[in-house]
């Protein structure tokens, strides 16, 4: 696990970035790369969101979003749009769109993203029993309302950076914590399944 990298925007954004090795079996790796499993550990965000926050934030699905919501509407924290999805042979990446919500502030609505990106060294001449793969957990061009705007500006970001930057990071240091257990969730959606054949 790597230290969380922070930076701040002289207009206001800020972005992170969380990154974790995890070693497991080759064998288990090849089983759960596949787009499925992409869409699976995007869900497993979400149930790992919803439970360590003892289910006071929950996620709402839809066509077209996710809304992280504090117990129900209209207390929408963070509206998302649907999720974009990359898969590659060596990366596959899980991006949500920032569009609005009480923590982001009128500045930052439809901008910056969250994304979770997984990548496997390319492929050896040779072949290890073990392999180690990245996970990286990144949140790029928010906008906090927290960290306010103007004259305020300066004592806000301090206190983002005190508050809930702090709690985002150290939920994300568990949920990339948590993924060596490979308990990853059924997806709700279930966009990249495959489909039953005629």
């Amino acid at each position: 696990m790597r230290v969380a990298q922070s930076e701040s925007a002289p207009r206001g954004s800020v972005t992170t970035k969380q990154v974790a090795d995890v070693t497991l079996p080759r064998s288990e790796l090849d089983r759960i790369w596949s787009a499925v499993y992409l869409e699976r550990l995007a869900r497993t965000y979400w149930r790992f969101l919803t439970s360590v926050s003892l289910g006071l934030l929950r996620v709402l699905y839809s066509e077209t979003s996710r809304e992280v919501v504090l117990l129900a509407r209209p207390f929408v924290l963070l509206r998302f749009h649907a999720p974009e999805y990359e898969t590659g042979r060596d990366r596959g990446a899980v991006t949500w769109r920032i569009d609005r919500g009480l923590l982001v502030a009128p500045a930052g609505r439809g901008r910056g993203y969250l994304r979770i990106s997984v990548e496997r060294p390319p492929e050896p001449e040779w072949v290890e029993d073990e392999i180690t793969g990245r996970v990286i957990s990144e949140v790029a061009n928010f906008y906090p309302t927290i960290a306010g705007w103007g004259w305020f500006a300066r004592i806000g970001r301090h206190l983002y950076a005190v508050t809930q930057l702090r709690i985002h990071v150290i939920v994300t240091h568990a949920f990339l914590r948590s993924l060596a257990r490979l308990d990853l969730a059924e997806s709700r959606v279930g966009a990249l399944a495959p489909k039953p054949s005629a």
